[in-house]
């Protein structure tokens, strides 16, 4: 059977987290993505404002990724995790764990941050069973926080949307805390809000009710990114550490958004000087070129593991695709970029440009708040009375037209440009989002 590439039956594909029948309706098909832009079949021209969904902030056809992996094609298409290894996966662990400042660390692949959460939370509970405390098992997310797809993901997630189908498959004993945002008292802010430090103290409030021998562990992103950039209260992260430490929790950060440069430093623990035990990432650590996600796990976790018969498997999880020889080369090549071309500065340098060009939105009818921290930020809209969401996807079609490609939540419009982004491509966003939301009335 001959397949038209162009054919216009689209049936066969169920595509996540889209309105298919919408889509189906009016498609949008990319054509191709060169730099800072993607160009549909129609032809309109895109800036990529999102950086991909959060993950390429080296544009699109890096050269030095696409001729690694090229060279990497020829050489190793494929190794097997198991009980053999390729010596690039050893020396991107390595690198990784320097880059975020933690050489002794250790690093675990997978290929998402889904899974890398996943991978996370089993860590944890493993640590501490490995440590004879097996009553810790509880574990503490916090409302609003998007932690990936896979069922302990969205068990310490807090997107109802995302929760609301699966609630009989949830893994037990979850808790979660409240979220930071209170519009009364944070709106329009810039970094981070001074409200809201005390929120982390409801800690304390879930450690009397289960008590601290339940808990394994709490996971937090430092900045919650999918639910409409979400900046910690000033000293919130920092309560959060000494609350954990004092009761031998765990303290997770998923920086799978926030981490490999996008507050300007390489992740947000940085950032905000706050130490956690894990840190999981994914999506830029290969400018999202190929699929890899990773957890980087302290020695004092590690080390619990090492002990029995050494021929013994210490941690029984993994991935057939853990450490691929594609995604190792894709990694090296990216790290090469940042680490080399100055791209965490150029980052840092944009962040104020990108501040100053959201904000210059607020008092636009509708725009009810705006939020930026590094090179992200995000502007909610009023919804439409009735119809939650249709505001913002409105806005998000009429910028398309306005050659603009921006992250829809709800009535959440997010933005985290390419860090080799031009100053004039930031610029352009705020007109571009301003002229979007009279076109959608």
């Amino acid at each position: 059977m001959t397949v038209n590439a162009r054919s216009t039956d689209l049936a066969s594909l169920w595509m996540p987290f889209t309105p298919n029948r919408r889509f189906k309706a009016q498609p949008r098909m990319i054509e191709r993505a060169t730099g800072c832009h993607y160009v549909l079949e129609d032809g309109r021209r895109l800036f990529d404002s999102i950086s991909g969904l959060w993950c390429s902030p080296l544009g699109h056809g890096h050269r030095r990724i696409v001729e690694a992996v090229q060279r990497q094609l020829v050489e190793v298409d494929y190794s097997p995790a198991f009980q053999m290894g390729y010596r690039p996966a050893f020396d991107l662990a390595a690198r990784i764990a320097a880059f975020a400042g933690r050489p002794d660390d250790k690093v675990f692949f997978t290929n998402s941050g889904s899974e890398a959460v996943d991978t996370a939370l089993k860590i944890a509970v493993g640590y501490h069973r490995a440590r004879g405390d097996a009553a810790r098992t509880r574990l503490i997310g916090r409302e609003r926080g998007y932690h990936g797809v896979g069922i302990g993901g969205i068990s310490v997630g807090g997107i109802v949307p995302n929760r609301r189908a699966f609630s009989s498959m949830m893994i037990p004993g979850v808790d979660h805390l409240p979220h930071t945002y209170n519009r009364a008292e944070t709106a329009f802010t810039r970094g981070q809000p001074a409200w809201g430090a005390h929120l982390a103290d409801d800690l304390e409030r879930l450690i009397a009710l289960h008590d601290a021998s339940t808990i394994a562990a709490v996971i937090v992103e430092p900045v919650a990114g999918s639910t409409g950039v979400l900046p910690p209260p000033i000293g919130y992260l920092e309560r959060l550490r000494d609350i954990c430490t004092r009761h031998g929790i765990l303290l997770i950060f998923d920086e799978v958004i926030t981490g490999f440069g996008r507050l300007g430093v390489p992740f947000a623990a940085d950032a905000f000087a706050v130490c956690p035990d894990m840190l999981t990432f994914a999506k830029a650590v290969t400018n999202a070129v190929i699929p890899l996600g990773g957890v980087i796990v302290s020695p004092q976790i590690h080390d619990a593991f090492m002990s029995g018969p050494d021929h013994l498997i210490e941690l029984a999880h993994g991935y057939t695709y853990s450490g691929h020889p594609m995604a190792m080369a894709a990694g090296h090549a990216a790290l090469d970029a940042l680490t080399t071309d100055g791209l965490i500065a150029r980052a840092a340098t944009l962040a104020p440009l990108l501040a100053d060009a959201m904000h210059s939105l607020q008092g636009t009818p509708g725009v009810v708040d705006i939020r930026s921290i590094g090179l992200m930020a995000a502007i909610d809209l009023d919804p439409i009375p009735g119809k939650p969401g249709l505001r913002g996807t409105q806005v998000f079609e009429a910028a398309l037209d306005q050659g603009l490609y921006i992250r829809l939540t709800g009535d959440t419009l997010a933005v985290a440009p390419p860090f080799v982004a031009e100053e004039s491509d930031i610029q352009q966003i705020a007109p571009q989002i301003m002229a979007a939301i009279a076109a959608a009335g």
